[in-house]
């Protein structure tokens, strides 16, 4: 035992040395309790909202979108200022990391473009698949051994995959709705032009490759594609306005009569209908079926005061039985242009629309026109 001694006192025994946290389990402990606070910190701000981006809800999730963005920014900032960060391949990996975050702001710059475009066009929530289906990226090379350069970089990855994702949602859906678009006005002998998808203009004189000098990324590729899409879309949007396959008239209406051979109500014998036959009070508002040009308007024998609108692909829609005029002839008129109003002059037996289809002076059945428009506007939302 040992002992103290004390100047005019008798020596007594030291305290014994107290048992302490050794340091090397004190600093584990310490580093596991930082790395689970980073990795719940970052799933907690860079959780996947993603789809309610694309599904434009609102505006605030937008903002709140790249305020993830930014913190991210923040977050690989703060781990460049750690002095890990000059410690071997970290530092490395932490340029890496530095270089994906741009990439990122710039991937999701380019495609608020595109979805705003995409929503100027009627694709949005309805037609864009949520980011929950999205097939993963490779993930970036990360495994520093250091818990939040990984969690970071998984972070990075998830939303540059989210936000790659939602362009391809918006070319697929453009895509589709513009064969379906081609698929019914095509079926109607109305022809479709779109622009070519290599009709862009390139040329140049030919010179060796120069390295770095590459003249776009393979994403600016992708969103260019994406656009691409979207302007064929819209052009297959406005053939649409121009087919005549809307209604001719609106509010409280029947159809009165079908296409085809019918009893004549003069006659009571067979005979062929070239219309379809819309009842309704006399002066409802007849609407041109679709855009084009007022090509007649005056009296015609046995259908009265008519209307004639010429539209694209050699067709004419005629309007019939009307008790008064709305247009001119060589007036432009769009979808839905009031043209005239509903009568019973000509050989009628009471107020009603008669509405016709014509191609090279033939009538065409107009219900095959009205029921793909019916299609065409479910397509569109």
């Amino acid at each position: 035992m040992r002992y103290s001694a004390s100047f005019g006192g008798p020596a007594t025994p030291a305290p014994a040395p107290r048992q302490g946290v050794r340091p090397a389990l004190f600093y584990g402990m310490f580093a596991t309790l930082l790395c689970a606070n980073a990795l719940t910190a970052t799933a907690f701000v860079f959780s996947s909202d993603i789809a309610k981006l694309w599904n434009r809800q609102d505006d605030q999730v937008v903002a709140a979108y790249e305020d993830r963005i930014a913190q991210l920014r923040v977050e690989v900032d703060r781990l460049h200022s750690r002095s890990y960060a000059q410690a071997g391949d970290i530092n490395l990996q932490l340029q890496e990391l530095s270089q994906q975050q741009e990439v990122l702001l710039e991937q999701h710059q380019l495609v608020k473009v595109l979805v705003d475009k995409a929503g100027q066009l009627g694709i949005d929530s309805a037609a864009l698949p949520t980011a929950t289906g999205a097939p993963d990226i490779a993930p970036l090379a990360m495994n520093s051994g250091n818990a939040e350069i990984d969690a970071t970089a998984t972070a990075i990855s998830q939303m540059m995959g989210e936000t790659q994702f939602a362009m391809t949602s918006i070319a697929e859906t453009a895509t589709q709705r513009t064969r379906n678009i081609v698929t019914e006005l095509t079926g109607l002998g109305i022809r479709v032009d779109l622009p070519s998808e290599d009709a862009d203009g390139v040329g140049g004189p030919l010179l060796a490759a120069v390295d770095g000098a590459d003249a776009s990324s393979p994403m600016i590729d992708d969103a260019n594609a994406v656009m691409a899409a979207l302007v064929r879309y819209k052009a297959a949007r406005d053939t649409i306005d121009t087919a005549p396959v809307h209604m001719p008239i609106s509010g409280s209406f029947r159809q009165s009569s079908g296409f085809g051979n019918r009893t004549d109500p003069f006659t009571g014998r067979r005979a062929f209908h070239s219309g379809l036959d819309f009842a309704a009070t006399s002066g409802t508002i007849v609407l041109s079926a679709g855009a084009g040009v007022v090509s007649f308007v005056g009296q015609q024998s046995g259908y009265g005061n008519v209307v004639e609108v010429t539209h694209a692909n050699g067709l004419i829609t005629r309007y019939a039985h009307l008790s008064g005029f709305l247009s001119e002839v060589g007036q432009r008129v769009n979808t839905g242009s009031p043209i005239a109003k509903v009568g019973s002059t000509g050989r009628s037996t009471g107020p009603h629309l008669h509405f016709e289809v014509r191609r090279d002076d033939m009538a065409i059945n107009p219900k095959t026109f009205i029921e793909a428009g019916k299609r065409l506007t479910a397509l569109l939302g």
